[in-house]
């Protein structure tokens, strides 16, 4: 799931990549402000992969193969729905974002047309979210690496032909995620079909039974509620980064790549942990549920330390390849270290994370969120107008690290109540 994650932030890097090679520092900005717009939106419901992943592994644990069709049904209702919605809703989305960002008018007159576009996508979006939910809590990373090699190849392919080669700029980048995210979710679709087969099904009563649409309900407010808060906090850095003017923003947007790479590095280990946590709660195994926080915690710091080695060590060179801007290209020199970094400060957030999500522990993540969203907001009130920039990514690492820690806290009162 490592290597299946790693593919998604290429999505980033070559659509930065293909608007950068413009050398217009408005479209880098107005990219970044349209992907975190897109962020909150879709972020916001990653309830749809992350919840389906931890009801899937518990009932994998319990031996309930219905149960776990039944979680896959549930959730990609959910996803066409809301999915739906967002996708009639687009010009609203924009106008609320561009608000917020408050930019330069040729900033956000990029990002209402990539918002717009990518939007139509939404329903495919949140679907292939609900499918790659069900294939982890069944532990079949293999499976999860085909699904998302596919969708972000094809996005990534399509991305630089209609933004690149047909010269489509912004839209044909928007275009490319949204025919990548219809591809991605026809491959699965078949792949399932063609598993599912002759086997049992469940009873529409089954699917739809009041108690468990309510337990899953209420799984997935609260992350929700987190997912919103977390992305809420990433538009807060970008919205600061807008106010130091547009150059700032176009060199946070280039430099993020490297949070956000490092970021899905890690998140194959958080499946992990979250298929063997939510496994070991639903079976009701202590020792399974130890083990496997020993182990990712080991190999979380490892690969946090691999990740930061190799931004420290190529950094400039990356920049380099994703911008032609001369003057991104300096300003972002000064602050590679900081964006390095993000990672080690991180892994322990992300660990954390995969815990929490696989044994659905749930109301803490969202309270340790908002507590991290809080402690993020005074580090930035009392740092950026001293520091600028500086000050606004050493904000960013006080919110990683809290919300690793204050996860961590309740780590021990949670597994003494759940294997008691």
């Amino acid at each position: 799931m490592t290597l299946a994650y790693l593919t998604t932030p290429l999505i980033g890097l070559v659509g930065t990549a293909v608007v950068g090679h413009m050398g217009d520092a408005a479209l880098i900005g107005g990219l970044a402000a349209g992907a975190i717009i897109l962020d909150i939106v879709f972020n916001t419901f990653n309830f749809l992969r992350s919840g389906t992943t931890g009801l899937v592994a518990q009932a994998f644990g319990r031996d309930h193969p219905k149960e776990e069709k039944a979680v896959l049904l549930r959730a990609l209702a959910i996803s066409l729905v809301i999915g739906g919605a967002f996708a009639l809703l687009g010009p609203l989305v924009s106008m609320i974002g561009g608000s917020f960002m408050a930019a330069e008018e040729r900033v956000l007159k990029a990002m209402d047309t990539y918002v717009r576009i990518r939007l139509l996508g939404a329903p495919f979006a949140l679907a292939n979210y609900s499918i790659l939910g069900y294939v982890l809590g069944r532990g079949e990373g293999r499976l999860g690496l085909l699904l998302q090699a596919i969708l972000n190849g094809s996005n990534v392919a399509l991305a630089i032909l209609f933004g690149l080669v047909l010269g489509w700029g912004v839209a044909g980048v928007a275009w490319g995620t949204v025919g990548g995210e219809l591809i991605g979710l026809l491959v699965a679709i078949a792949i399932l079909a063609r598993r599912f087969g002759n086997s049992a099904w469940p009873s529409r009563s089954h699917i739809f039974e009041p108690a468990s649409l309510l337990s899953m309900m209420a799984l997935n407010r609260d992350i929700m509620i987190r997912s919103f808060v977390l992305l809420a906090a990433f538009a807060l850095f970008t919205r600061q980064g807008a106010q130091l003017g547009t150059l700032t923003l176009a060199t946070n947007s280039v430099l993020m790549n490297f949070f956000f790479v490092g970021g899905y590095f890690l998140d194959g280990l958080a499946s992990a942990i979250e298929q063997l946590a939510g496994r070991a709660v639903g079976a009701g195994s202590e020792r399974a549920f130890r083990k496997a926080i020993s182990i990712t915690f080991v190999w979380g710091y490892v690969l946090a330390g691999i990740a930061t080695s190799i931004f420290l060590a190529f950094g400039t060179s990356l920049v380099a390849m994703m911008t032609t801007a001369e003057e991104v290209r300096s300003e972002a020199m000064s602050y590679v270290p900081w964006a390095a970094f993000t990672v080690m400060s991180g892994v322990l957030a992300w660990e954390m994370d995969g815990i929490f999500i696989g044994a659905t522990w749930s109301r803490d993540m969202r309270n340790m969120m908002i507590l991290s969203f809080v402690a993020y907001c005074i580090a930035l009130f009392l740092l950026a107008p001293t520091y600028g920039n500086y000050g606004l990514w050493a904000a960013l690492h006080v919110f990683l690290w809290t919300r690793g820690f204050s996860l961590l806290s309740r780590l021990p009162v949670r597994a003494r109540n759940a294997f008691s």
